[in-house]
């Protein structure tokens, strides 16, 4: 792909987060709000939904449908109407079974507003976030843990083979070479180290 064309790609905006690296390769479909519900005001929450969150609304009437959409479409948030769920046992556990990486939404368009609606997917939105930054975090702790070991496993090593005796002098200057990058590698690490920890605390 040309070089264009890849800053093209991470430059493209997304609406409620970011999906970089996320999202299979295969969705090349936008990523959008699925409304599963047969309810009569699925129009009016589908255009509510827009508005608030300027994601595009599909709806789909029944679960069979919204399993249909899910293995065709990349959807970032699931809203499904909990009378479907309750009525359809099965059909929800196969539907559920597709839902990927999408964040379900359960409600109860009977009795639930337009504005309760919006609350509820925008913090199922925020604790989906939350989630991932703690995994994130996680594994980045773990990745720095286990670099910094192999790098003082490395300080160590180059440090006793400097001190062979009899060491010829381009191999001593080759050890003393990798001696240095090793412990520029410490600081880089210690440095990003910091970093991320001061990131989050801001965060």
């Amino acid at each position: 792909m040309p070089e264009r064309e890849l800053r093209k790609n991470r430059e493209r905006p997304t609406c409620l987060f970011s999906t970089d690296g996320i999202w299979p390769e295969s969705c090349h479909s936008v990523f959008m709000i699925l409304l599963v519900t047969p309810s009569e005001k699925a129009s009016e929450c589908s255009a509510a939904l827009h508005a608030a969150t300027g994601e595009p609304v599909m709806i789909a009437e029944n679960l069979a449908r919204a399993t249909t959409q899910l293995r065709a479409q990349c959807c970032r948030v699931v809203v499904l109407d909990q009378y479907l769920l309750e009525a359809q046992p099965e059909q929800a556990a196969a539907m559920i079974d597709h839902l990927g990486t999408a964040i379900p939404v359960h409600v109860n368009l009977a009795i639930s507003g337009l504005e309760r609606l919006v609350r509820d997917i925008r913090m199922a939105v925020e604790r989906r976030q939350r989630e991932e930054l703690r995994a994130s975090q996680a594994a980045i702790r773990k990745l720095q843990c286990e670099l910094n070991d192999t790098i003082t496993a490395l300080l160590l090593s180059t440090e006793l083979a400097r001190e062979t005796p009899g060491l010829p002098p381009a191999a001593a200057a080759k050890l003393e070479s990798v001696h240095g990058l090793v412990k520029r590698l410490r600081e880089q690490l210690e440095t990003s180290h910091q970093t991320e920890e001061a990131k989050y605390a801001v965060g």
